[in-house]
This record gives structure tokens, C-alpha cells and sequence, in this order.
């Protein structure tokens, strides 16, 4: 018997669908803006005064989507996730809870419940899915630690793949919406909105000025991290970051979004 097994069919009961920032690739942002949709860039940044060793797989998966950057005296990376931002119902979903746009759906809508990140486990219990949709007697996602659904586990390598491939271009972007404020990982994102049509043209030129797997020139513009805890401001102080509590003044059209508590 193959232990930690996850049966899984989807209900349409469309729970999925409604009040979401949805991760979406490159391709996919643009895809969705040119739909009338809008995206949001969602940044965080991680600590990196050294590279890790070769052997810490979790440090590597987090360098393989991230771009080098500098915060004050810190070398930093950072994580941008480019999200379609709806609330309520999801545009493309219909009154019978069907997806009009069902064939050119993003990556994560084909996924879901199961996660992309390989060091996260589904959980059932954290999804919108009712509880009939775990019945034993339906399809096979998860056997042990393996998506069984090879058309999921195909989506999700196609998912990693435009992570890492993506990285430039987020970069690039980031410099053409003069984006420089970032959230510390874990503890929370920097939210950046912009009108539609500045966003789907400063995409586009970003992904025209990085040759696909090629890094932009990069930039002398420092990051500052944004947080809501007084001791996080301290610490990132203390090694030479710069850091503003989110309280305070950041530009038009971002907000912060914590994960934690704060102060």
C-alpha cells in the first residue's frame, strides 16, 4: 500500500476562483493583460552576503528564481511573482462555474490543489476544495512524495521552468516601473499596481531587452526592504540593509502585505 496517498477530483464547485492573486508566468501576464485583466508585482527579497553550498537544494531552488540586488551594504535577492489580481468570481468564471477561457487557463489553474514548489506538501486541509473532492474513490494525484497525474506533473516541470527562465525579465521590469521596495521572505510582499497599459508595455519591453536565458545589466538602484516589525527593521539595520516600517510613505500604488504579525 503506497503510503501518503491523495486521491482528487475536482467538483466545479468553483471555491478556487474567487478573491485570488493569481501567480502567473511572463507569457501568462502578458496573455492576461491583452484579456483586459490586471497583474500586480508582488516583491520579496532574501539575505545573501555568500552563496550557499551546492548541496543546499532549498537555497538553490530559492537562487534559480531570484535576481541578484543590493539593499545598503547587503547583497540581497529577490523573488518577483507577477499575479493576476481579481476580487470576487474570477473574470473567465461563468454562472455554471465553468471557465470561458478553459483552454488557455494559466499553469497554476491546471495544478491546483497540487503545489508547484517541491518543498511544500499538499494539504488538503489548507485548500478552498470541498471535502467530497478527496474521496478515496477518485484519481490518484498524490502517491508518496510523486504527482501521479502526469499531466499535472508536466504542467508543474513547465511551472519551474518559467520561474527560472522568467528571472530576467522580472528584473528588467522592476527597473522600467522604477520597483525598488521589497518585503523580507516569510514575513510578508511589497504590492506594486499600476494601470493597465503601463504594465502590459513595460513588460513587453522588458522581455524584448533580455535574450531568454540572459540577465539584464542590472542596476545601481538600491532595494529597500519594507516591514511591519520593529526588530526585523533592527536586525536588517544592524547588517547593513535599508529598511522603512511599513507605516511609513512608500510610493503611489503599493501596499504591503504582511504574513506576520506586527508591531
Amino acid at each position: 500500500m503506497i503510503s501518503n496517498t491523495i486521491h482528487f477530483s475536482c467538483t466545479q464547485c468553483g471555491n478556487c476562483c474567487h478573491d485570488l492573486r493569481l501567480p502567473l508566468a511572463v507569457d501568462e501576464a502578458i496573455d492576461w493583460l491583452r484579456d483586459g485583466g490586471d497583474v500586480q508585482v508582488l516583491c520579496e527579497a532574501i539575505p545573501w552576503p555568500e552563496e550557499p553550498p551546492q548541496a543546499n537544494q532549498v537555497a538553490q531552488y530559492k537562487r534559480g528564481r531570484s535576481f541578484a540586488a543590493q539593499s545598503g551594504e547587503l547583497p540581497v535577492r529577490v523573488a518577483v511573482t507577477l499575479v493576476a489580481s481579481f476580487q470576487g468570481p474570477c473574470p473567465h468564471l461563468q454562472a455554471d462555474m465553468r471557465c470561458d477561457a478553459y483552454a488557455k487557463r494559466p499553469r497554476v489553474c491546471r495544478i491546483y490543489p497540487a503545489e508547484v514548489n517541491p518543498f511544500f506538501k499538499l494539504v488538503p486541509g489548507n485548500k478552498a476544495c470541498p471535502p467530497e473532492a478527496w474521496n478515496t474513490g477518485t484519481t490518484i494525484l498524490i502517491a508518496g512524495d510523486t504527482v501521479a497525474d502526469p499531466e499535472v506533473a508536466g504542467y508543474i516541470a513547465q511551472s519551474r521552468d518559467a520561474d527560472r527562465q522568467d528571472v530576467g525579465t522580472k528584473e528588467a521590469l522592476c527597473a522600467n516601473l522604477a520597483i525598488f521596495t521589497t518585503a523580507l521572505a516569510n514575513e510578508g510582499f511589497v504590492i506594486h499596481s499600476r494601470q493597465r497599459e503601463i504594465t502590459l508595455d513595460a513588460l513587453l519591453a522588458a522581455r524584448k531587452s533580455v535574450p531568454s536565458g540572459h540577465a539584464p545589466a542590472g542596476t545601481a538602484t538600491p532595494w529597500h526592504f519594507v516591514t511591519n516589525r520593529t526588530a526585523t527593521r533592527a536586525v536588517l539595520g544592524e547588517i547593513g540593509a535599508l529598511a522603512m516600517a511599513a507605516a511609513d510613505t512608500m510610493p503611489d500604488a503599493t501596499e504591503y502585505l504582511a504574513l506576520l504579525p506586527g508591531d
